[in-house]
């Protein structure tokens, strides 16, 4: 991709953006994220959070040496969470980290209101499959993929959107698309769709630049 008709302004941006990651499981796409974000050096991965303590994207973000912290739901809705051996905000917390931009990857709370005010049109999402059908609450993984082969799809796909107080709603990026075939299972459509899900890290780094 040619980046050269928007250098200059992105040349006279103070510093690198900041990203933080939210998720609540295996983290495969969040590990793509922050690869990205060192090798490009267009954003920076200030941290990774998780509402589950057992979710294998802390592993990752470990390896990668991101810090990295966990809430409750509960804390996630009341706007409240230690951070640094301290109880404060989760507000505070990601101004603390000097959060430009809040990621979603894989993650399955709904975004409160509180977080939208403050970050509005700088959440972003990923969803495994082609919106506006196959998403809302308890549509995710498997879910997703079992829906869309029950209904005969001939194809499903990704979609990269902004967060908004629905779920899986605001307004679309980028979407992708495969092929669905008859001999498909959700286990083989999963990985199709992974498959596309690759294209993330880009889709953040185009946002960012504002070219989408």
């Amino acid at each position: 991709m040619n980046f050269a008709g928007i250098q200059p302004a992105f040349l006279k941006m103070e510093r690198i953006p900041n990203i933080v990651i939210f998720a609540s499981g295996s983290g495969s796409n969040a590990e793509n994220i922050i690869n990205w974000s060192k090798e490009h050096n267009t954003y920076r991965t200030a941290a990774v959070l998780s509402n589950r303590k057992d979710a294998f994207v802390l592993t990752r973000a470990e390896r990668l040496e991101v810090p990295h912290w966990t809430f409750t739901g509960a804390e996630f809705r009341d706007n409240s969470i230690l951070y640094k051996g301290e109880r404060t905000s989760l507000t505070a917390a990601l101004k603390d980290l000097g959060t430009d931009y809040i990621i979603l990857a894989g993650f399955l709370l709904k975004v409160p209101e509180y977080l939208l005010a403050e970050w509005p049109e700088r959440i972003l999402n990923i969803h495994p499959a082609l919106l506006p059908s196959y998403g809302g609450k308890g549509m995710y993984g498997d879910h997703v993929h079992k829906a869309v082969i029950a209904a005969g799809e001939k194809e499903s796909g990704i979609t990269i959107h902004l967060a908004d107080n629905q779920y899986d709603h605001g307004r679309i990026l980028y979407q992708a698309r495969c092929t669905v075939t008859p001999e498909d299972t959700p286990e083989t459509l999963f990985a199709k769709v992974h498959e596309l899900e690759r294209a993330y890290p880009r889709v953040i780094e185009e946002f960012v630049r504002g070219l989408i």
